[in-house]
């Protein structure tokens, strides 16, 4: 069984990551597919992510799963707050009974460093200890790895929140990182709301997420 990683939070919130080794008839013979995926690299993902679900809580009805307007699942009846992500082999997923979660994962990537400024402030660009613009040569590896959580910590945010119309650089505001307990600091200023990203590294895999 493929189970990469999975963390208990508290007695009532539980998250994982699913190395995809899978074809895709195993999932579909497990978990239905809720949404047309025409890509079969996505649509394998989509289906990793839902058997997650199950694995984490045995009685999690994903056939009762819909998707809202801003394209988040969600259950009507809200017995489980959850998030999926899903890069390259992986899926994770977080869900608790009582709390509302989001969660992102991703494989740092040299491009990440073209696009910085796009979801970082100057403000945070500083904090982190990142160039504003991207050198020439490129940032060096550690560099491309902190920007891949920075990023990651704002899309588990935006996970978290779940309606959209979210910008990056204005609404998240990264603050602080603490290295022992691998969280950052984080004020988000939609709903004014500060809040406590949670992070894992594994090698070139990042994984973060947040819980309120």
């Amino acid at each position: 069984m493929p189970v990469f990683f999975q963390h208990q939070i508290n007695e009532s919130t539980r998250l994982g990551i699913w190395k995809i080794e899978e074809t895709e008839e195993f999932f579909k013979n497990n978990v239905p597919q809720h949404r047309d995926v025409t890509h079969p690299r996505k649509r394998l993902q989509h289906l990793a992510g839902r058997f997650l679900l199950q694995f984490l809580a045995p009685d999690f009805p994903y056939e009762l799963i819909q998707i809202a307007e801003t394209r988040k699942p969600f259950l009507s009846n809200e017995k489980y707050h959850f998030s999926i992500s899903h890069c390259g082999d992986y899926a994770a997923a977080i869900i608790s009974k009582n709390r509302r979660v989001g969660i992102d994962i991703e494989i740092s990537k040299q491009k990440i460093g073209r696009i910085s400024e796009k979801f970082l402030s100057r403000e945070e660009h500083a904090i982190f200890n990142i160039q504003h613009s991207a050198p020439d040569p490129p940032f060096p590896a550690p560099d491309y790895l902190k920007l891949t959580l920075l990023w990651s910590a704002k899309e588990a945010v935006f996970k978290w929140y779940g309606e959209g119309g979210v910008d990056f650089r204005e609404d998240i505001h990264l603050l602080k990182q603490h290295e022992g307990p691998g969280t950052v600091d984080c004020f988000f200023s939609k709903t004014t709301t500060n809040l406590t990203i949670h992070h894992r590294y594994f090698e070139s895999l990042v994984l973060d997420w947040v819980l309120s």
